[in-house]
């Protein structure tokens, strides 16, 4: 088994049930939408709450009838997983870092779509009330985990841009 296969492999079996366990632990102990029974994490800022997302991200395509929204996340994630899957073959053997980003990226996506298949939406529980009664939209664990793995590609293409253009820029100063 190859350096990065193993940090995928690894990856996938600590993001997704993890996403899964906190999702079964928070349907089981907190109502939905329960302002009540929220846990405070950091009292006035951070709780845990309870609510369900049948769309997308920040609720779109909620009125979108259930069986549609199910063919179109179903479509959506499996080419998302098949071009992850493509970035991953193109990695070099050794390239634990980008394994671990991608790996990030597909445990997210296989999460949600475990729940949009077997709840036909999206528990969510994270909720950061920013100022006064506005609050970001809750979200989960899988959504972080997508969100801290595209970000860390992200940081790797930029230094690696960075690295070409020092590179390039060093080059053409010889030439001179």
């Amino acid at each position: 088994m190859t350096p990065k296969l193993r940090v995928l492999v690894a990856t996938l079996l600590c993001t997704v049930p993890s996403d899964q366990l906190s999702k079964a632990w928070v349907s089981s102990n907190i109502a939905v939408g329960s302002l009540t029974d929220r846990i405070p994490v950091v009292d006035g800022f951070f709780f845990i709450a309870h609510v369900r997302n049948p769309g997308a991200a920040f609720g779109l395509l909620s009125d979108w009838s259930s069986h549609w929204r199910l063919v179109v996340f179903l479509v959506v994630s499996s080419v998302a997983i098949a071009v992850i899957s493509s970035f991953y073959r193109g990695l070099a053997p050794g390239d634990r870092f980008n394994s671990l980003a991608l790996g990030l990226i597909m445990g997210g996506a296989i999460g949600n779509l475990i729940d949009r298949v077997l709840r036909g939406e999206v528990v969510d529980f994270l909720h950061f009330r920013l100022w006064g009664e506005h609050s970001w939209p809750d979200f989960n664990l899988a959504d972080t985990f997508i969100v801290v793995g595209a970000s860390t590609l992200m940081l790797e293409l930029l230094a690696w841009e960075g690295a070409s253009r020092a590179e390039a820029g060093e080059e053409r100063e010889t030439d001179d």
